[in-house]
């Protein structure tokens, strides 16, 4: 369970890289530069991380039932 538990740390800490990188894309289309479709994809990760973290914290707690 620990091992579960340290992955999902893992991803949190993943989707918050994640976040933080798309926000810099953001901030540098707005600039006028070309970061928009970079945007899109590090902020669709970020999703599919922070999915798969929500599947283990269910599963871990199916475990403890």
């Amino acid at each position: 369970m620990a091992d579960v538990e340290s992955l999902r740390a893992r991803l949190d800490q993943l989707a918050e890289d994640l976040a933080d990188a798309a926000l810099d894309c953001l901030r540098e289309a707005a600039a006028g530069g070309e970061g928009a479709e970079l945007e899109r994809r590090l902020t669709r990760a970020r999703r599919a991380v922070e999915r798969a973290s929500a599947i283990l914290g269910r599963q871990g707690d199916q475990d403890l039932d």
